[in-house]
């Protein structure tokens, strides 16, 4: 009796300390999930599937990665099942998201949040690993593109910690990068980079939004013709007026 008294005590003590390192009030997050989620992502997480606008995958062993980019990027609550999910408004308070989070991190065993220190990684290196896994689809400027079947998004609106779970997640049409592909400290060079390209250097001074060569030479040329053109009626005045 008593050991069977002692082992409930571990597992109690186990649960107590999963809830608290999610962060959140499991309980209060399944009421959330209630609420919220459960018409789409089924009773306890199993998934919705059938077709029609509430379907949702399931979320046991998602962890707490997915449920913090998810619901931190606004991405959840989805209006309509099958379409991209975009970057909004947040729904739900600071406390209400943390306790969503610990309550799908409580369906089953799965990643943690990720904390990227990019003052680790390496400016030059994340350029290169943005070039190579991320650039055809988000520029090499972050600044998003258009693709077949759906959008990549700009980063300039994305924490570091959102990136890192990106990169972790693959939402939507984007792949999913697993340690093997890309490294922590590849992730945290990455970062880095991406918070370069929000406000980078411009050598050159003015950057014109940062367009590209082809563009930003075609307003340098209309500026320098409107200035030709102002010179000419400048000197072709004072000629007549002599």
């Amino acid at each position: 009796m008593r050991r069977l008294l002692a082992i409930a005590l571990v597992l109690l003590a186990g649960a107590a300390t999963a809830s608290a390192q999610a962060g959140g009030d499991v309980t209060g997050g399944e009421h959330l999930y209630g609420q919220n989620c459960i018409a789409c992502h089924g009773a306890n997480g199993t998934g919705v599937t059938g077709g029609g606008d509430h379907q949702g995958p399931p979320l046991k062993g998602v962890g707490a990665l997915a449920a913090d980019f998810y619901l931190r990027t606004g991405y959840m609550p989805l209006r309509q099942a099958g379409k991209q999910p975009r970057r909004s408004r947040v729904l739900f308070s600071e406390p209400e998201i943390q306790a969503l989070v610990a309550y799908v991190a409580s369906l089953g065993k799965g990643p943690k949040v990720p904390d990227p220190h990019p003052e680790r990684g390496s400016l030059s290196d994340g350029q290169a690993l943005f070039t190579e896994h991320c650039a055809g689809c988000h520029q090499i400027a972050a600044e998003g593109g258009y693709l077949t079947g759906g959008v990549a998004p700009p980063l300039l609106d994305a924490t570091q910690r959102q990136v890192a779970e990106a990169i972790r997640i693959g939402p939507y049409l984007m792949p999913r990068f697993t340690t093997r592909d890309v490294t922590p400290h590849q992730v945290d060079s990455i970062v880095r980079y991406v918070e370069y390209a929000k406000h980078p250097d411009d050598p050159g001074g003015w950057a014109i939004g940062r367009l590209g060569p082809v563009p930003e030479g075609m307003v340098t040329w209309c500026l320098a013709a409107a200035a030709l053109v102002a010179v000419c009626i400048v000197i072709g005045k004072r000629l007549r007026s002599e």
